[in-house]
C-alpha cells in the first residue's frame, strides 16, 4: 500500500535552493525576448511596440516608449538591424496576433511608423 500525495506534499523553500535567485531579487527586472533577433534582455533595454494606426488610419506597428499602451505588445531592440530582422521575418503580425483583413496572417500591417521613429532616434541632435 503506497503512500498517498497529500501525505507527502512539501512546501518549496529559497533556502534550500542557495545558487538559484529568486523572481522578484532579479537585477535588471522582467525579461523580454527581441521579436527581431530574438535575444533576450531586460524589459529597459527594449522598446515596446503595439498595433496602432498610420497617418491614413491603416494598422500599422507603432513605438509605445512608455509601455502604456493598452492592448498586445511586442519588444524589440530600438536598432535598425533588430526591425530589419522583425520585418524580413514578418514577427510584428505573429507576435502581436494581428489577423488582419480577412486572416491573411498580417498582410497589411505598415511597418512604416515604427521604422521613421527609429530613424529619428538614430539621428544626431
Amino acid at each position: 500500500m503506497g503512500v498517498g500525495l497529500s501525505s507527502v506534499a512539501r512546501e518549496h523553500f529559497s533556502a534550500a535552493c542557495p545558487d538559484l535567485p529568486a523572481p522578484s531579487a532579479e537585477p535588471g527586472g522582467p525579461v523580454r525576448t527581441c521579436v527581431g533577433c530574438r535575444e533576450r534582455a531586460t524589459k529597459s533595454e527594449l522598446l515596446r511596440v503595439t498595433v496602432g494606426s498610420d497617418a491614413h488610419g491603416h494598422p500599422a506597428v507603432v513605438p509605445d516608449p512608455q509601455g502604456t499602451a493598452p492592448g498586445r505588445g511586442a519588444h524589440l531592440h530600438p536598432t535598425p538591424e533588430c526591425y530589419e530582422l522583425a520585418v524580413r521575418r514578418r514577427a510584428f503580425a505573429r507576435a502581436l496576433r494581428f489577423l488582419g483583413d480577412q486572416g491573411r496572417g498580417g498582410a497589411g500591417l505598415a511597418t512604416a511608423p515604427l521604422g521613421e521613429y527609429l530613424d529619428s532616434r538614430a539621428e544626431p541632435t
